[in-house]
């Protein structure tokens, strides 16, 4: 089991979308995780995180049921018999302080940078970029001459 502890990511919020809210999560390619090269993560919500993996690769985990104190959690770990973590088959264990909750991995799902900066603006965790229109050229225009 690895265990990782972060007391900087454990984010709390209130309006965030909820667990299943992203069906490409659970639809999509599956992929998996060799445990040896987990480094950090992110906490979106009671059911989704954020891994980032050797080479600065980041996962979207969605969990099977919410995790009751995920957001307020310091540590977690990742059980897998093979070495590498699943979806489907493995689960995340969740210390809140009153003892380890295990949680099956519904989904893993490896995260383009564009992916990850539209996961983090779509759980509340970025501001989405404002995007400015572009300059108008200045076109001079026909004169108008009233008439009696």
């Amino acid at each position: 089991m690895v265990s990782i502890s972060s007391g900087l990511l454990a984010c709390a919020g209130s309006s965030e979308p909820s667990l299943g809210d992203e069906p490409d999560a659970v639809t999509g390619r599956p992929d998996c995780i060799s445990t040896r090269t987990i480094r950090d993560y992110r906490v979106l919500d009671d059911g989704n995180l954020v891994v980032t993996a050797n080479g600065n690769k980041k996962y979207h985990l969605t969990l099977s049921r919410r995790a009751v104190g995920l957001r307020s959690s310091w540590k977690i770990g990742f059980r897998s018999t093979s070495g590498r973590v699943c979806g489907r088959f493995d689960d995340i264990v969740v210390d809140d302080g009153f003892g380890p909750e295990s949680i099956r991995i519904a989904a893993i799902r490896q995260l383009t940078p564009e992916e990850y900066d539209a996961l983090l603006v779509r759980f509340g965790k970025k501001e989405p970029a404002v995007e400015t229109a572009p300059a108008t050229d200045d076109v001079e225009s026909a004169e108008v001459e009233e008439l009696d």
